[in-house]
């Protein structure tokens, strides 16, 4: 008889002993598993993991397991900002939301990014856009020197500049203000630094077709310019709507109150994008996310390329940005790794009242489609210069989280602004009191999830999941345990929005980074065999022995790694075998003959 298991969920009951001779270390777990196979009877199913839950003492046992847990102390992989937070607020008190922090001039010291570290940064972004090669050297290195000896874990992303055609700088190293009336150059022009009211455009063409008379935005309305003359290439312009204008602004031509579209056919990625891959190939950074795409043959394109290129896996994140991008949403975010929702810019070319429901329509089908999703783009832009939000800004922040957006982006407000750690500050605490708040009202989302897996392993993993969740959030356990080489059940776990948190453990250190950007998933690097058993009983001791958890809490244990039965932990078991169809033999209450 051929049996194939892969998947497992797991109970685990801490129950207190009646005796004093037992310790903390010693607990009880009553473990009734499901694994991978070809059928599921579901009535059947529910009355043996009613009927067949067995409790089984699970402990210290002597000085020698004491003296290897002082070495598994070593080896958690649990960053240290999550550990600090799991002992001050204990298990669903973790925030599960999280947090990219644009790094620029205003936080690149090792100090300030350290701060922000420290405020609950999970993913430091690099824009390709600004600054020198060097520079973002120096700043990957610091971020991977935190790392490694202070026990933070970031995961580090680039993003690329897309096409130059939608690009202008004033060649100031931070934001101008920009006066009503007064007039500047627009020139495609090359020089070295700055010039008085001239602003230099990345791209040749720029003002092909551009009339006396049009309206140009700068980052979809932070200022507004009319064209007042045309010298050449050149643009004379009026400032006719005050306002900033930042290093690196995206702009877009408007005439007649519409959007003048340029339809020059340029590629997705130019040759500096390549460049800046290449780079973050070379300096090993977990996520690349894709400026101005437009149709998912660019993201497979770059995926295929980084797998051949790249020895560790990094994933590609596509930005939705543009109309086109919105006609071809599903196809995009299906050959993605996940999306940011980058707001500015979709706001030129949509109508702004649309924004709030096109941005929980992608955070949605993101969700749909299990990819994380980040929304960004001025959530806290006034931060840039004041040391307090709007309120309508946390209104904007709460509703994000509200939507279960996998994670929020800073951008000028960390990378240039006054109150970079300030406004990091506010996300925290808006987003874990958004969190706490839906979990206490009993705000369960009702978005219906669609069936993903077409093989049946990967229908079987995907429903012991979406079980799993159930399971958690009704039994109102403390915590969810998942065993993962690859991330896939964690993420699968995770977009069913749990209430308890996750923590995933993983031995590759590309999912684990890759995890940082999960909903609710914090992610450890241990050590993990193939024997489910030992994963599970080292991994809670380790815990345990850390102080990490506490006589009465309850966990929920799922796996992707395959059990025996080689451990001295005992196990009732419920198995749906995957067996051969030239196999005769059958199997009786759960168990092969």
């Amino acid at each position: 008889m051929a049996v194939s298991s892969s998947h497992s969920i797991r109970t685990c009951f801490q129950i207190k002993p009646k005796s004093q001779r037992f310790g903390l270390e010693k607990r009880v777990f009553g473990l009734p598993v499901l694994q991978h196979g070809v059928v599921c009877v579901g009535k059947k199913l529910r009355a043996k993991v009613g009927a067949k839950v067995e409790a089984v003492q699970v402990g210290l046992e002597g000085p020698e397991t004491l003296t290897d847990l002082k070495g598994l102390g070593r080896a958690l992989g649990l960053d240290v900002v999550s550990e600090m937070e799991l002992r001050e607020k204990g298990f669903l008190g973790l925030r599960k939301t999280k947090l990219v922090c644009t790094i620029g001039p205003a936080c690149d010291s090792l100090e300030d990014l350290e701060k922000l570290v420290l405020g609950g940064m999970n993913v430091a972004r690099l824009n390709m856009c600004h600054n020198t090669r060097e520079w973002h050297r120096d700043v990957i290195r610091k971020i991977k020197k935190l790392n490694e000896e202070k026990g933070y874990s970031v995961s580090i992303m680039i993003d690329t500049e897309g096409s130059q055609i939608h690009v202008v700088d004033h060649g100031e190293p931070t934001s101008l203000k920009v006066q009503e009336d007064s007039i500047w150059l627009f020139t495609p022009e090359k020089f070295e630094g700055s010039l008085p009211f001239t602003v230099q455009a990345k791209y040749e063409g720029f003002s092909e077709g551009i009339k006396v008379g049009d309206e140009l935005l700068i980052d979809g309305g932070m200022a507004r310019f009319k064209v007042i003359e045309r010298i050449g290439s050149d643009l004379r312009c009026q400032c006719i709507d005050s306002g900033l204008f930042l290093p690196c602004a995206k702009f877009s031509f408007w005439r007649d109150g519409k959007l003048v579209e340029r339809n020059q056919e340029l590629p997705t990625l130019s040759t500096k994008d390549w460049s800046d891959i290449e780079f973050g190939i070379s300096e090993g950074v977990d996520f690349i996310a894709m400026s101005f795409v437009n149709d998912a043959e660019s993201v497979r394109h770059l995926k295929d390329y980084l797998t051949i290129k790249s020895l560790k896996s990094i994933r590609v994140l596509a930005k939705i940005e543009s109309l086109e991008a919105l006609q071809k949403l599903e196809e995009i975010i299906e050959a993605s790794d996940g999306v940011m929702i980058a707001r500015v810019d979709l706001g030129v070319e949509i109508p702004l009242e649309q924004i709030p429901t096109v941005q929980e329509e992608i955070t949605q089908m993101c969700r749909q489609l299990n990819k994380p999703v980040i929304v960004a783009s001025q959530l806290l832009e006034s931060m840039t210069e004041y040391p307090t939000p709007t309120r309508a800004e946390v209104a904007d922040v709460s509703e994000a989280v509200r939507q279960y957006a996998d994670a929020l982006m800073l951008a000028g407000e960390s990378a240039i602004g006054l109150f970079g750690q300030k406004a990091l500050s506010v996300l925290q605490m808006t987003s874990s009191r958004m969190e706490t708040w839906s979990r206490v009202e009993n705000r369960q989302d009702l978005l219906q999830l669609r069936q993903l897996g077409v093989s049946l392993p990967d229908r079987i993993a995907e429903q012991i999941c979406n079980s799993a969740v159930g399971m958690a959030n009704n039994l109102a356990v403390d915590a969810i345990f998942v065993y993962t080489k690859h991330g896939h059940m964690a993420s699968l776990l995770s977009r069913n929005r749990p209430n308890p948190p996750i923590f995933a453990f993983t031995n590759d250190e590309s999912t684990k980074m890759a995890l940082n950007l999960q909903w609710g998933v914090t992610p450890l690097l241990v050590h993990l065999s193939d024997d489910m058993e030992s994963n599970i009983s080292s991994t809670i001791n380790l815990i345990k022995s850390k102080g990490l958890v506490k006589d009465g809490d309850t966990v929920l244990v799922v796996s992707d790694v395959t059990p025996t039965r080689s451990t001295p932990m005992a196990v009732q078991s419920i198995q749906v075998p995957e067996i051969a169809k030239t196999s005769p033999n059958l199997f009786t209450d759960g168990h092969p003959t």
